[in-house]
């Protein structure tokens, strides 16, 4: 199929969205362990523990 598409765009624009995709990855993940996180001097130990169970 041939579609119409400018001709200066290359294979180097997919890595656009390929930081896109890692951007959001990274800002949820983000959320999640600070979701998970207590700075407790007593509970931060096991909630460290409880994120990487």
């Amino acid at each position: 199929i041939d579609l119409p598409a400018p001709s200066n765009i290359s294979a180097w624009w997919n890595f656009g969205s390929l930081l896109g995709v890692c951007l959001i990855l990274q800002i949820l993940t983000g959320l999640f362990l600070a979701m998970h996180y207590t700075s407790d001097t007593l509970t931060a130990f096991s909630s460290v523990t409880h994120i990487c169970r």
